[in-house]
Order: structure tokens, then sequence, then C-alpha cells
């Protein structure tokens, strides 16, 4: 079954794209500005532990344009979703709508994270006491809505 993309699907996907096109464009326009010296890892606290060149930054775009187009092909194929519900004739475009819908808010959650990791890494500085909390409830709470609408189809 082909599930068809609605208005909010392709609000969806263009925010992706404008997200991963302002990144791209952040890291080629700003490549000659930014410190020989970046954070590649920071703590739990959001403080920097681990420092490295600006390799990391080459490694990140190529992580978030690989996840988007990752999710964007699973989202092609929903034969392959594990659906965690029984399908039938009388939910199955409900089920895969949902799973639809939370496929593409996940990925928008991830490249939001992404792009605001990414401007952090550029300032070279820690992450803000807020952010964990804030990128862990993007994620999970994410999962959960959607999860809690599906698991209603049954």
């Amino acid at each position: 079954m082909k599930v068809r993309s609605s208005i909010a699907d392709k609000i969806l996907q263009i925010l992706c794209i404008v997200l991963l096109a302002g990144t791209t464009f952040y890291l080629l326009a700003g490549w000659g500005t930014f410190p020989d010296k970046l954070p590649m890892h920071f703590g739990a606290s959001g403080q920097i532990d681990k420092w490295g060149g600006k390799g990391i930054l080459i490694f990140m775009l190529v992580m978030q344009w690989g996840l988007y187009l990752l999710c964007t092909g699973v989202e092609q194929i929903p034969q392959i979703w594990n659906t965690g519900v029984k399908v039938t004739a009388e939910n199955r475009e409900r089920v895969y709508r949902i799973l639809k819908y939370m496929l593409e808010t996940l990925k928008l959650a991830i490249e939001m994270i992404f792009t605001f990791l990414f401007v952090c890494i550029t300032l070279a500085r820690p992450l803000p006491g807020w952010s964990m909390p804030v990128m862990l409830a993007l994620v999970f709470g994410d999962i959960a809505f959607w999860m809690i609408l599906l698991w209603r189809c049954r």
C-alpha cells in the first residue's frame, strides 16, 4: 500500500529540506571563520569533554543527510514498517497514516537537533543545560505521542 502525502507531510518535508540546506550553506559559507579546534563531544550536563578538528562538521553534515535519506527511504516502503498493531483492512489506512506522520515528525526533530548541535559546535561553546532534556523530549515524546495514537487503532 502506498501512503499518499498530505499537505502536512509536504510542509514537514519542506521544513526538513530548509534545515538541511541551511546547515549545508552555513558550513560552506562559514568554513573559514570556524575555529580550528571544535567540540567533538558534550557530557550529559552540556559541558565540552572532547575537542577535535573541523572534520567533525563534515562528518555531522554527512550523518544529517544520511539520516534524512534513510528515513525518507523507509517512508516509501510501508510494507517493512513494524506497526506494533495488527493491520486489518479496516485500520490499514489509519495505521499507515499515523506511522507516516511519526516518521515525518521524527525526521524533523532529528534535523532540528542536528542543526542546533551544528551551530553550538561552530561557536565552540558548551550546550545549554536545557538542551539534553529538550532533545530527549523531542524524540521520545514524538514517538510516544504517535504510538499512543497507533495503539488506539486496535
